[in-house]
């Protein structure tokens, strides 16, 4: 598995559509134990990426991605936006000066990006947050990787286990965020933002024959 910019391109172009579109499920799913303003915060973000596309810099994946970072960080509220913003930052760091980034790229770039959400959100798998989906997710990449599989494959393989995962936090109380004010009667509902990576990961792997 390998890809060069027009890959990375292709996978936050759609991402950020992709969040966009969502921005009403989104909050529908945060106002249930949360302040609802998941899925506002995060599209405020993302439509100025979509509105500054073709200003990024694409000296590398890398660089590419740091842009992103930079903007979306600029727009979000919340706590979202220095949660996004810092896993997209780890994630650029890992590929600069990578032009063709390889499968171990991606999972290097990935796992700096669950630790930057680890760090800055005092949170862990666990704790019903968006690691909860995330994490399996990058598991399973690593997985399919050392398996041979193609990359359509793996990405539709990533979003089985992120959807699992994020049914999986119904189960879970919340530990982190607004949620986590609601102590037991946040348990029952998905974690929005493990339901949400599980949801750009199956937009995702519905979009890849396409690239």
């Amino acid at each position: 598995m390998s890809g060069s910019i027009a890959d990375v391109e292709f996978v936050m172009r759609n991402l950020a559509e992709n969040i966009v579109a969502n921005e009403t499920y989104f909050g529908e799913l945060d106002a249930v134990v949360g302040d609802g303003d998941f899925g506002y915060s995060l599209a405020r973000g993302f439509e100025i990426v979509l509105d500054q596309w073709d200003s990024f810099d694409r000296s590398d994946p890398g660089v590419f991605l740091t842009r992103i970072a930079a903007a979306t960080s600029a727009r979000i509220g919340g706590t979202s936006g220095p949660i996004w913003g810092t896993a997209m930052l780890r994630a650029g760091v890992q590929l600069k000066e990578h032009p063709q980034v390889e499968g171990a790229d991606v999972v290097r770039a990935l796992r700096a990006s669950i630790d930057g959400i680890k760090t800055r959100g005092q949170a862990d798998v666990g704790d019903k947050t968006l690691l909860d989906a995330l994490v399996p997710a990058v598991d399973t990449l690593e997985a399919e990787l050392a398996s041979g599989h193609g990359p359509g494959e793996i990405v539709a393989a990533m979003a089985k286990a992120a959807d699992e995962a994020a049914e999986n936090t119904k189960t879970m109380q919340a530990m982190r965020g607004r949620a986590s004010y609601t102590g037991e009667r946040s348990i029952g509902s998905v974690d929005a933002g493990a339901k949400a990576v599980a949801v750009l990961l199956a937009s995702l792997a519905e979009a890849w024959p396409e690239r």
